[in-house]
This record gives C-alpha cells, structure tokens and sequence, in this order.
C-alpha cells in the first residue's frame, strides 16, 4: 500500500511516491552569476589558505609563535569552503534557498572582514607594519643583490613574503566584496519570487 490514512495523518510511502500533493517551490538563480561568485570566492580562499599555511611553516621554523590571526583566516577559508560544497549539494537537489545562502553568506561576511581589519593592521598598522619594513628593507635595498649566493636567495625569499602578504590583502578584500555581492544576489532572487 502506498499510503496509510489515519484520523489526520498521511505517512508516504517513498519507494512508490507520495499519494499527496507535495508543492516543492524553486527559486530562478542566475547560473553565471552564481558560478562566477563560486569560482572567485573558491580561488579567494585557497590563496588564503595557501599563503597563510607558508607563513605558519615559516614561523615554526624561524621558533617564532603563531599569531591567532594565521589559523583563523585558514580555518574562515576552509569554513567558506564548506559553505559553496554544501551550496553546491543544494544546487544539484534543486533546493537552494535565498535564505541559506543570505544568512551563510553574512556570518562569513563577518568572518572575512575581521579577517581583513587585522591584514590592514597588520600590514599597513602605526609602527614596525610590514609594508613599511617591506619598503625600507625589501623594496628600497639598493644595490639589490644579484648573483647565485645566499644573499640574494634571502632578499628572493624576503621579496616572496612582502609578495604573499598583498595577495593575502588582495584576496581578502575580493572575498568580502563578494561576499556582499553574492547577498545582494540572493535578496534579488528572493525579491523576484515574492512578485
């Protein structure tokens, strides 16, 4: 038997299909939109990950302690991560809501911003800021040194660094930019449903 109906109930039978009427309701997103959002936000968090994980191996082996601010925007990009898999499991049952990607999109909005204010501090902050270390000892060396020797190989690694901490920056402002974005997005379908 399909179903069973009692005084006001009705139990589904799911290998043969609901008796009842079951309304599913599905939200039109935009694809490009949201797979442009998916990609630049997936290619945001990896960079962050990958530039932060290098900063940690370098602390430990220079016996410096890592600062909270290392492991917490590694553990907001593998949290942002998460949040487009799980997006993408609801895309293919066709049940993503505006609300989920809303209300995920704000808490990692929050996450990705402190993550950004402590960058700028930390890189452009009042005194001893990396930049300004990266001008004066990095950028502005002059002579800069040429040549196969260890000196060279320091400055490389010390101009990788000054490097990395940019693209940290860069990212992490394209990560919250799109953050934003990708909520205004999900306010436009909901917006455009409730018509």
């Amino acid at each position: 038997m399909a179903s069973t109906i009692t005084s006001d109930s009705l139990v589904y039978d799911r290998s043969r299909g609901p008796v009842g009427v079951e309304r599913v309701h599905r939200y039109h997103w935009p694809a490009i939109q949201l797979n442009v959002w998916m990609l630049i936000m997936l290619i945001a968090a990896c960079t962050i990950i990958g530039v932060f994980a290098t900063f940690i191996d370098i602390q430990n082996t220079l016996l410096l302690p890592v600062p909270w601010y290392f492991p917490y925007f590694i553990t907001v990009s593998a949290l942002t991560i998460l949040f487009i898999t799980i997006l993408l499991a609801l895309i293919f049952q066709r049940r993503l809501l505006p609300s989920i990607v809303m209300i995920g999109g704000f808490i990692l909005f929050v996450l990705w911003l402190v993550g950004l204010i402590v960058i700028s501090v930390q890189l452009w902050g009042p005194n001893g800021s990396v930049n300004s270390n990266c001008n004066l000892f990095v950028f502005g060396a002059e002579p800069k040194p040429k040549g196969q020797n260890l000196e060279t190989l320091a400055w490389l690694e010390q101009r990788s660094i000054c490097q990395q901490w940019h693209a940290a920056f860069s990212f992490g402002l394209v990560g919250t930019v799109f953050l934003v974005w990708i909520m205004v997005i999900a306010w436009q379908v909901f917006a455009e449903d409730r018509r």
